[in-house]
């Protein structure tokens, strides 16, 4: 019978791995809160159209990626793709306009299905935030500057690179979306058949295509900036004054794009070199049309997410490792069972030597890196006490059972 194993793009987290997920998402959401930001937690699953109808029919993550089924009621069903649409529909069915602005926190697994690849699988993990309801360039120096706060806490500043660009307002991106059809138009034989299809429905997502004909087209391309009009450059350049005043330092790239038509104004991704080919790290944008397209309020938004395996990868610390007491009953277990509840409600981590003799009990206390041996003998209990080893010094002492917390304060 062959071994059951994980599916494909799929991963364990097994303990020291899980502590470092875990420490990466606190680290991050204990800078968010300091920013104003509360968590919000949304369902793994949507119907369909709230990814199909907002992320575009044409994007990959639609067309190619999500996983969708029909469940038993017939409703079409999604496991979700990404963090943000599920926060806009959170928004417009919980009546949240009247607390605007609103600064939200999340956290949790989303689902792809596209080739497995280093800090990429199927099922993986994102922390992201949303600031909405703020149409001022202010928003956009926050979250950024969130962000590199994070990487930096992260111990990952020295380690990526931010990248901004300015997709512009309605007007610029109508300008511009003219000029690249036109370009492209002239062409047209070189492009990819993806890109064909992109060029007639969404021509700006043909700047971020892989394809390696396509990008030898892209790289002549006119450029967004020289479209922006007046009110858009003075956007971008209230968004680059803040970041210089957050101490942020920038990167302008001007091919960073975002190809859906609800985005505007900024884009930005912070990008490494340190996991092999530069990759993206964090990356987010302004999205002022999204919330009005699902049918809510017209309500601006921006917000960025971040894969935590990636993270996690490229996280410089050491998640913390708790190390036990562990308790001994030589004869006393029902006494045992008593002081291990009694020190766990006073905050100790405790674990119990379950059989052996008592060599064998130490050396499972000395694998699992214990601090300290709690021996319940029944000589010491008749006397209300136990003897108290520690497994680093080698020194025991017997305690009495009334000072007992006190006396392993020392331990914690």
């Amino acid at each position: 019978m062959s071994v059951l194993q994980p599916v494909r793009g799929t991963h364990d987290l097994l303990p020291d791995e899980a502590r470092r997920h875990r420490l990466v998402e606190e680290i991050a959401f204990d800078v968010a809160r300091r920013y104003g930001f509360g968590e919000i937690i949304t369902p793994i699953f949507e119907f369909t159209e709230v990814f199909s109808r907002n992320l575009g029919e044409t994007t990959d993550v639609v067309s190619k990626e999500m996983y969708s089924f029909t469940d038993r009621s017939g409703e079409g069903l999604t496991l979700r793709p990404e963090g943000t649409a599920g926060v806009a529909r959170a928004f417009i069915s919980g009546g949240l306009s009247q607390h605007l602005p609103l600064k939200l926190f999340y956290r949790g697994p989303m689902f792809r299905y596209e080739r497995p690849q280093k800090g990429r699988l199927r099922q993986f993990h994102q922390l992201g935030v949303e600031l909405l309801g703020v149409e001022g360039s202010q928003a956009d120096v926050e979250v950024i500057a969130l962000a590199a706060h994070i990487l930096e806490a992260l111990g990952l500043k020295d380690n990526v690179r931010l990248e901004l660009n300015s997709l512009g307002d309605a007007a610029s991106r109508a300008n511009y979306r003219d000029a690249l059809v036109a370009y492209l138009s002239g062409r047209k034989d070189q492009l990819s058949k993806d890109s064909l299809e992109r060029m007639e429905r969404n021509p700006l997502r043909v700047l971020d295509s892989k394809d390696e004909s396509d990008r030898q087209v892209v790289a002549d391309a006119p450029l967004m900036q020289d479209y922006l009009n007046d009110e858009s450059r003075r956007f971008f350049d209230e968004v680059q004054n803040g970041l210089a005043a957050a101490g942020v330092p920038v990167t302008l790239n001007s091919r960073l794009v975002r190809g859906l038509d609800y985005y505007c104004h900024t884009a930005f991704e912070f990008t490494t070199t340190a996991l092999g080919a530069q990759g993206t790290v964090l990356a987010g944008g302004r999205y002022d049309g999204l919330i009005g397209q699902m049918g809510g309020p017209a309500t601006p938004g921006i917000g960025w997410a971040a894969g935590i395996e990636r993270l996690s990868m490229l996280f410089a610390g050491e998640a913390p490792v708790v190390r036990p007491l562990v308790l001994i009953p030589m004869g006393t277990a029902d006494a045992a069972v008593g002081l291990a509840q009694r020190l766990r409600h006073a905050g100790f981590t405790v674990e119990t030597g379950y059989s052996g003799n008592m060599k064998k009990r130490l050396a499972r206390a000395n694998k699992v890196n214990a601090r300290a041996a709690i021996i319940l003998g029944e000589e010491e209990w008749a006397r209300q006490a136990v003897a108290v080893r520690d497994l680093d010094s080698g020194e025991q002492e017997e305690v009495p059972l009334a000072a007992l917390e006190d006396r392993l304060s020392r331990f914690r």
